[in-house]
């Protein structure tokens, strides 16, 4: 099996799983922060950074496999994670086999809201168009995220955006701390208190002045948050 990883550090191991469309150097600081206690991996999903691009659409269960592989080709076995947005929805995917051991969740994607009625007029108006002018369709109606995708990507983009993730999150036994940006704009609050509703002995964590990446607007903060939670041995004592 051949990907883009990095790893860095010796010890126990953590690894970093990046949000949409960003690669495994979205995380650099914290790699360097932890690489000092923990051996590291940083993964590039398909289809993002260095990695080699996606032939089919793949769903977030198809990421979640591929994850599981790679991490099994390093003999990395239930290792600590720290995941960012779409990261998250993987993680969540995997946390429910019980293949992450700990888990720091950021920006954690995966709770589709509901739909208002102009979602569902937008929607309508997009179909309509695209059976006639499918090309003004894609550019008017697509967002800026998913007008820059390859077709292959928009429709894996579609199969992961509609998933909704509440149902197996609720599988979830392991620790879990949700570190939220407090002025995260992309994956709203009410998003992160389902997550703590369905996972049981969840906790949540709010960095002021931090929007959907803390890790990169406050690293000192989330670091040392994230530290103290990953290092923790049992439920009773964190």
């Amino acid at each position: 099996m051949s990907f883009s990883y990095l790893q860095r550090g010796e010890g126990e191991d953590l690894v970093f799983l990046h949000g949409y469309l960003a690669s495994k150097e979205s995380f650099y600081p914290q790699i360097s922060y932890f690489s000092r206690f923990y051996r590291v991996t940083a993964l590039d999903f398909p289809g993002m950074g260095e990695a080699e691009p996606l032939t089919a659409p793949w769903s977030v269960g198809d990421y979640a496999a591929w994850t599981k592989e790679a991490l099994g080709s390093l003999g990395i076995v239930r290792p600590r994670v720290i995941a960012h947005s779409f990261g998250g929805r993987v993680a969540v995917k995997l946390l429910a086999e019980d293949a992450f051991s700990r888990a720091v969740l950021t920006g954690c994607a995966g709770i589709v809201r509901r739909r208002t009625f102009a979602y569902h007029v937008r929607v309508f108006c997009y179909r309509f168009v695209r059976t006639f002018a499918p090309d003004f369709a894609e550019k008017r109606f697509g967002s800026k995220e998913y007008r820059t995708l390859s077709p292959v990507m928009r429709e894996s983009y579609k199969k992961i955006v509609n998933e909704d993730l509440r149902e197996t999150a609720a599988k979830i036994t392991a620790p879990v701390l949700f570190l939220h940006g407090e002025r995260d704009r992309e994956v709203p609050l009410s998003s992160i208190r389902i997550y703590l509703e369905k996972i049981s002995g969840s906790r949540l964590k709010l960095l002021e002045n931090c929007g959907h990446f803390p890790f990169l607007d406050d690293p000192l903060a989330f670091d040392l948050a994230a530290e103290e939670f990953l290092r923790c041995q049992t439920q009773s004592n964190c």
